[in-house]
């Protein structure tokens, strides 16, 4: 959360960003804007201050519990080198150990978690993993993240509608060949 004094350390940031690139602050369609981006950044870095994920829950379940899949999870996150935007999907899958599971709708909230601070999609992936792994200490786990790039897409090289794709496995996800084809498998079919 992002105090007052910061608030209007990034308003003031931004009324000079205006001016540097030869707006007029206080021109009528601009005059709000300061205080919209202070508010738009409160929320899309919301995690960087944010305590240690606790807002999960475990399940007990049979031993029998394969594969934990969620695929398509919606991110949205920003380039900590042009603070740009970047989003797209994250496929989650994991084993589970200790016959307990997490709940279904935490693992999106996890992601958001994940997302919501300055970032480079490589550490956004493994960083997914390692909060699952410090909550379900699983036999393993797989992720992989698509992504849009805003800073390919309408800066530099622009690239419309290119696709990054980072993965990162641990466990029997990457000492089980067959385990990792049946979850790429699964998140392409």
């Amino acid at each position: 959360m992002i105090d007052d004094a910061n608030q209007k350390k990034i308003e003031q940031a931004v009324k000079m960003i205006l001016e540097a690139v030869g707006e007029d602050p206080n021109r009528e369609g601009l005059v709000e804007t300061p205080a919209r981006v202070a508010r738009m950044y409160n929320e899309v870095f919301s995690s960087v201050n944010a305590p240690a994920f606790d807002n999960y829950k475990l399940f007990p379940v049979d031993e029998t519990t394969e594969m934990v899949l969620i695929k398509d999870i919606s991110f949205y996150s920003m380039c900590e080198h042009h603070l740009l935007p970047f989003f797209g999907t994250v496929d989650v899958a994991y084993i589970p150990n200790h016959q307990r599971v997490m709940g279904l709708s935490k693992i999106p909230r996890l992601i958001n978690y994940c997302a919501k601070r300055p970032n480079v999609q490589e550490r956004m992936t493994v960083n997914i993993a390692k909060e699952l792994t410090r909550i379900l200490d699983p036999k393993g786990i797989a992720v992989s993240v698509s992504a849009r790039h805003m800073c390919m897409e309408m800066r530099g090289v622009e690239k419309t509608g290119s696709q990054t794709e980072t993965s990162y496995y641990t466990g029997v996800f990457k000492s089980d060949h067959d385990l990792k084809q049946e979850f790429l498998q699964r998140i392409n079919g």
